[in-house]
């Protein structure tokens, strides 16, 4: 057999050798080696019932061994294109372990990005535009054990209750990112998540509002005035009651529109 004949797994035992594997005697194990910012296709299901499809980046990774010079980096991207032409959350879940049987490693976590688009409707005129949010799957196996965290980035808009309370009229507001991070046992739409952060701001965002809508929004934000601190407990109090949920963290970011900083709180709770 000719050598452009042979497969490249033949040619691997045969005269190419294998650099990763060999031993490294600095006696120094490695947390996580993987591959960063790679993307794929994915599709996700909607609380609806309807798919949508999208594109996850990608960070995965493995430990390395005290003894061993460095992992295998293109099985990460074959674990990735094994799923041909998208992956689900089913397939995510299953891709650590795969990940840690082709890698021969005892540790693996895979972090998937993405955006996600939700149809909402205007509150006065009905009117619909898709507004988009960034979610995160983040799955971990350490010492055998799994865990699954659901990441979600929600833009809402939050009014300074003492800027309210001390101005002889309007209050300054702002827009805010919520992040809530969950470690979750049994499954939870992304849409209820969301549907709690935005119940608990001043008002929700949209991507297209006419003019009663706008009067609507800002009024509604008037009247529902939060501190970041106030965004923060209201929104922990639902998770801290969620069976579903062994552990959360509620962070919210306001972006100030009367300071050149951002006001921050964050609250984390283990509940097992």
């Amino acid at each position: 057999m000719s050598t452009n004949k042979k497969s490249i797994k033949e040619l691997n035992k045969s005269s190419l050798p294998d650099t990763q594997g060999l031993e490294d005697t600095r006696n120094l194990p490695i947390n996580k080696v993987g591959i960063k910012d790679i993307l794929h296709p994915m599709v996700i299901k909607q609380r609806s019932g309807k798919e949508q499809t999208t594109v996850a980046n990608f960070n995965m990774y493995v430990n390395l061994p005290h003894n061993l010079k460095g992992t295998h980096m293109s099985r990460f991207v074959h674990i990735l294109n094994n799923h041909e032409d998208h992956i689900t959350v089913d397939t995510f879940k299953t891709m650590i372990t795969e990940m840690l049987v082709l890698l021969e490693a005892e540790s693996g976590h895979v972090e998937m990005r993405f955006p996600y688009f939700i149809n909402k409707t205007a509150p006065a005129s009905k009117v619909k535009s898709l507004l988009d949010y960034t979610v995160t799957f983040i799955g971990e196996i350490e010492k055998g054990v799994s865990n699954l965290k659901v990441k979600v980035l929600v833009p809402v808009t939050s009014l300074c209750p003492c800027s309210k309370k001390i101005s002889a009229y309007g209050a300054h507001n702002q827009r805010s990112h919520v992040t809530v991070t969950v470690s979750i046992k049994d499954f939870i739409w992304i849409e209820e998540i969301i549907d709690i952060v935005e119940k608990e701001a001043s008002s929700e965002l949209y991507a297209l509002l006419k003019r009663p809508d706008e009067k609507h929004v800002t009024e509604l934000a008037y009247d529902n005035p939060k501190f970041v601190e106030d965004m923060v407990r209201d929104i922990a109090g639902h998770f801290t009651n969620d069976d579903r949920v062994s552990e959360y963290t509620v962070e919210s970011e306001n972006f100030e529109s009367i300071h050149n900083h951002s006001a921050y709180a964050q609250i984390h709770q283990i509940k097992d």
